[in-house]
């Protein structure tokens, strides 16, 4: 086959390009490993149930791009208020913790307010790591309590070896007259980042962008095994030659590197030196409605199973069946810092004790579905050799005229607005090059 644009891989950011290059009429062939398109937004139907590949929502404040999903599911979505909490020790505290600590142990609170008035008055000091970050930030004792147990949960490595780049918003940083509010009294304004979101009415977060599936020549269940770049041919394990005049990778760096043709070894070596976490998404869906009240729940002790939980149940009553409710966990692995050590299924097992065990579900609960998936590509880690490594595999691509986009081809923290944004500019790169 013969494409002038090539699109490899189906997801938000693929998605994004095809739109782009569609609406300057540009077609293009999209190539996808899986059988089904939508990468990492992919739904999955089972029993009655619909479960994301982990919680995905809509809150972009990208006016274009929320109209653009809204037309996508004519006009059928809900609009919700995010409700987040946190659980610790048996307590569950509003989000974020550090402007919520009513409730908690005294000794505790005592210890926060200190070091946090104590961090406030220092000189901050050299920020070398996430940790120098939430130090000075925070304090010690809410330091050390919370945010570096939820990271090493989350990222898999300690905050000394990660860089703050990927924070954002998504920290909270309060004054301190946001502290003391929260810790004297359990009424507080909510500043989390995400306040409200919408999400498709039926067939979960994939809905979005079944019409852009319909943009490109898709084909599916093509696995990219060699890419030549001087040649500008794609080689796919089912056999299948495609040469390009230009391509577009959503690919994850690690396993797209690999596969160009004489690609030199540092840049193999700085490829394989990028980290990601690995997810075991565990999906349970119960006989009740009321098992919780928050679209999402952070999980701080290192002895519960799973990092986070949602509850696709409160973004749509139609992804579960009527007077029902589910629950999604999230568990943490990666390659690099901690390799999963067991099956997905052996996952199911522990995650169910430790709802139990938390009060999420009840003994009395009948367990309608229950199954584990593997996500091998989940969250980027931030550490200390990405920035340099990231370097030279993009200085690489850009001389061998790969177009990278997304998650995983810019090697970043995108959200799923982020990531079709990133889809088009990765078409406006090849668009220049057309003209």
């Amino acid at each position: 086959m013969t494409a002038t644009v090539a699109i490899l891989g189906s997801g938000m950011a693929g998605c994004g390009a095809a739109h782009q290059l569609a609406a300057e009429g540009v077609s293009s062939l999209m190539f996808d490993k899986n059988t089904h398109a939508g990468g990492h937004t992919a739904s999955h139907h089972h029993d009655g149930f619909v479960f994301d590949e982990g919680p995905h929502i809509s809150f972009t404040k990208n006016e274009r791009v929320r109209a653009l999903l809204a037309d996508n599911v004519e006009q059928k979505y809900e609009v919700l208020h995010a409700q987040v909490n946190n659980y610790w020790q048996g307590y569950w505290i509003k989000h974020p913790a550090q402007v919520n600590l009513h409730g908690l142990p005294e000794d505790l609170v005592v210890n926060i307010l200190r070091d946090f008035v104590a961090a406030q008055q220092a000189d901050e000091g050299p920020i070398d790591n996430y940790a120098d970050w939430l130090l000075a930030s925070f304090g010690k004792t809410f330091a050390e309590t919370y945010p570096m147990e939820y990271g090493l949960k989350y990222h898999t490595t300690p905050a000394s070896n990660m860089s703050t780049d990927w924070l954002g918003p998504r920290l909270y940083r309060p004054e301190l007259e946001e502290v003391l509010r929260g810790a004297l009294s359990p009424s507080t304004a909510d500043v989390h980042y995400v306040s409200d979101f919408r999400y498709p009415s039926h067939g979960g977060f994939e809905s979005y962008l079944q019409p852009f599936f319909d943009v490109p020549d898709l084909h599916l269940g093509h696995e990219l095994v060699a890419l030549d770049p001087t040649g500008r041919q794609l080689t796919f394990a089912n056999g299948m030659r495609v040469d390009y005049d230009h391509v577009i990778s959503s690919i994850p760096l690690p396993k797209l590197i690999p596969l160009i043709d004489s690609v030199p070894s540092e840049v193999a070596e700085a490829a394989s030196t990028l980290a990601c976490t690995t997810c075991v998404l565990v999906n349970v869906g119960i006989d009740r409605e009321d098992v919780s009240e928050n679209h999402w729940t952070y999980f701080y002790d290192r002895d519960v199973f799973f990092t986070r939980v949602s509850f696709p149940h409160l973004q749509s009553p139609n992804n579960v069946r009527p007077g029902t409710s589910s629950i999604q966990a999230e568990c943490y692995y990666s390659d690099k810092y901690r390799p999963l050590d067991r099956s997905a299924d052996e996952c199911i097992e522990p995650v169910i004790a430790d709802l139990r065990r938390c009060g999420l579900i009840r003994e009395d609960d009948r367990i309608l579905y229950s199954g584990a998936k593997v996500i091998p590509f989940a969250n980027i880690i931030f550490d200390l050799d990405r920035a340099d490594a990231l370097a030279t595999v993009h200085g690489y691509l850009d001389d061998v005229g790969v177009v990278y986009c997304g998650r995983y081809g810019e090697w970043g923290y995108q959200w799923t607005d982020e990531s079709f944004l990133s889809g088009e500019s990765a078409a406006d790169t090849v668009l220049a090059g057309l003209s």
